[in-house]
């Protein structure tokens, strides 16, 4: 077993830990540790397993509530139901297209040139957070398990533009509600809860698709970086919903523009390719 390769996936498994909850996009910052520790991802198989591990620290987090919601649904309580009911509606617009468009997208507009749109996304993506944090409308929704049912169809076609490399599907769910009378926490906590179901299902699709390279060295690269991203997210969500009470997200903002400005430097001097792989 290469120890170099084990050093690598713990290196992105906490890259990926620290970034999957915050907007400023996990898998432009996968990228650019896949291309810093000289990793090779198979079939992005890695990137989206690891991901998984991200996912699982929010089922462990709230385990507790979805206990409760699913004891809720079992028995008929309206409430859990429309929660549920919420999730499902926020869930499809990103599974449905994500099914159809993502492989046209990669191989065809994005793959040729992916850090260079993330060097894009990324500052645009700063500037974007910076206006909705200055001009968003007054919120009229505080209660996660309540959104209305138009609310998370909105946040679920919000959560499309997460296709484009360097949009972060945590912050385009969360600013996106947020644009639409979402409170702060109430629009983070529920990014957290439509996360699940949407990585739980590419993890899936990933893995049956590239199952024939989970064997040896890979495989235990990809349940190092699991169990790493999955203690790191941890503790992220539990300090991103204390952070988000009191706090706004600009900091991040200036974070992405900077990042933007920095990827797309290295570009013009040659020092990264246009496309990691």
């Amino acid at each position: 077993m290469d120890p170099a390769s084990l050093i690598s996936a713990a290196i992105i498994g906490v890259v990926e830990g620290i970034t999957e909850f915050l907007p400023i996009s996990s898998t432009a910052h996968i990228r650019l540790a896949e291309l810093a520790t000289g990793f090779k991802d198979q079939g992005e198989t890695f990137a989206v397993v690891i991901q998984l591990g991200a996912i699982l620290a929010v089922v462990a987090y709230f385990w507790r509530r979805l206990l409760d919601l699913g004891l809720g649904c079992l028995r008929r309580d309206p409430a859990s139901l429309r929660f549920l009911g919420g999730l499902v509606l926020a869930a499809l617009p990103p599974a449905v297209l994500g099914l159809l468009l993502n492989k046209w997208l990669e191989e065809t507009v994005f793959g040729a040139y992916e850090l260079g749109i993330i060097a894009a996304t990324m500052a645009l993506g700063g500037l974007a957070i910076l206006a909705i944090e200055r001009w968003r409308p007054a919120p009229r929704h505080a209660d996660v398990a309540t959104l209305p049912p138009r609310t998370c169809v909105l946040i679920g076609f919000m959560q499309v533009l997460a296709m484009i490399p360097g949009v972060s599907r945590s912050g385009a769910s969360i600013m996106g509600a947020m644009c639409i009378g979402v409170e702060r926490k109430a629009a983070t906590e529920f990014s957290f809860f439509l996360a699940i179901p949407i990585m739980l299902g590419a993890s899936v699709l990933k893995l049956a698709k590239h199952h024939e390279h989970v064997h040896g060295e890979f495989a235990a690269a990809i349940a190092v970086g699991f169990i790493v991203s999955f203690v790191v997210a941890l503790g992220v969500v539990h300090w991103l919903l204390r952070y988000v009470a009191a706090n706004t997200f600009r900091p991040f903002a200036w974070y992405r523009l900077a990042a933007g400005v920095l990827i797309a430097a290295l570009l013009a001097a040659g020092l990264v390719p246009l496309k990691v792989g």
